[in-house]
């Protein structure tokens, strides 16, 4: 470490892994659960002759491969670091929500297509066996959305998987409202124009978690961190004359990270100030951004034209 290049570390995260951790024997129940459903979807959907249904035991194969990945990514991510991978495997989780989201986006598509050809093609849907099976998938992703409410605020793993059980749950609506309407009416066409709702359903939730996805990946600012308000608050502690090289990212759920070259005084770099320093900032970070593990490199006036000329 060459001379002016001092390093101040905190090191944050959830205790026991990361934020998806947590959740792992919820996960485990909403899985379960989603395995059951989908069996009992796919006897119904037989028996009834609905594409609704079908649609709807599709979209749970995708959610327990899903959950399944999660509790895999969950696995990985608790693996400790290496000297080659400096923060472990905690990345997998992101990894297993854009994996959910590709999956989403797979399912949505089918199950378009299938209403597409299901109006071409039209088949006699018995109305009352839908209504007894899509009520059961109904009750079973109700539990799972309780189970994973709290969750999907604090891990986008989770949140992917709240995502797919809560499409689901109102797939499971829209399999019941057109159960109805063909035993009130006879109108088969119902059938798949819910399976039409469900595909549409999938689609919008599954853009937003795969843009907040691909910002984790891409190594974007944390949800919630004004960077100007940042730069901001270290400008304003006593004896800073300038920041350079400022960057803050997200590792996965709950654990952001920051990076900061901190131009200081002179007096700052003699004494005790130098520590002064680096708790004043980590007390900055820690208190107003929620930003626990940071790295500071305090370095004299003109440095940062040395490093440049370094770097050539």
């Amino acid at each position: 470490m060459g001379a002016g290049h001092d390093h101040g570390h905190t090191h944050g995260g959830h205790a026991g892994g990361t934020a998806t951790a947590a959740y792992r024997g919820r996960l485990r129940i909403a899985l379960s659960i989603t395995l059951t459903v989908m069996v009992v979807e796919i006897v119904g959907g037989v028996l009834a002759d609905s594409l609704a249904l079908v649609a709807d035991a599709a979209h749970m194969a995708t959610d327990a491969l899903g959950l399944g990945m999660a509790l895999l990514a969950i696995h990985f991510a608790a693996r400790p670091p290496s000297e080659r991978r400096t923060f472990g495997y905690a990345r997998a989780e992101i990894l297993a929500a854009l994996a959910n989201c590709l999956l989403l986006l797979g399912v949505g598509g089918y199950v378009l297509f299938e209403a597409v050809e299901r109006f071409i093609t039209p088949a006699a849907t018995e109305g009352g066996l839908t209504v007894v099976f899509g009520a059961v998938g109904l009750v079973a992703n109700t539990v799972s959305l309780a189970l994973l409410m709290r969750g999907q605020r604090e891990s986008l793993n989770v949140r992917g998987a709240f995502l797919e059980v809560a499409a689901d749950a109102l797939g499971s609506v829209a399999v019941i409202v057109s159960a109805l309407v063909i035993l009130a009416t006879g109108w088969q066409a119902a059938d798949p124009i819910a399976s039409l709702v469900i595909g549409l359903m999938i689609v919008p939730r599954t853009w937003r978690l795969l843009r907040e996805t691909l910002d984790v990946l891409l190594e974007a600012a944390p949800k919630g961190v004004d960077m100007a308000e940042v730069r901001a608050h270290i400008l304003a502690l006593d004896g800073v004359e300038d920041v350079h090289d400022l960057h803050a990212w997200t590792i996965t759920s709950g654990m952001p990270v920051l990076s900061a070259h901190v131009v200081v005084s002179s007096e700052v770099l003699t004494g005790i100030g130098h520590e002064k320093m680096l708790h004043e900032l980590q007390g900055c970070l820690g208190d107003h951004f929620d930003v626990e593990h940071c790295t500071f490199q305090l370095e004299p006036g003109g440095h940062a034209e040395h490093e440049a000329r370094l770097c050539h």
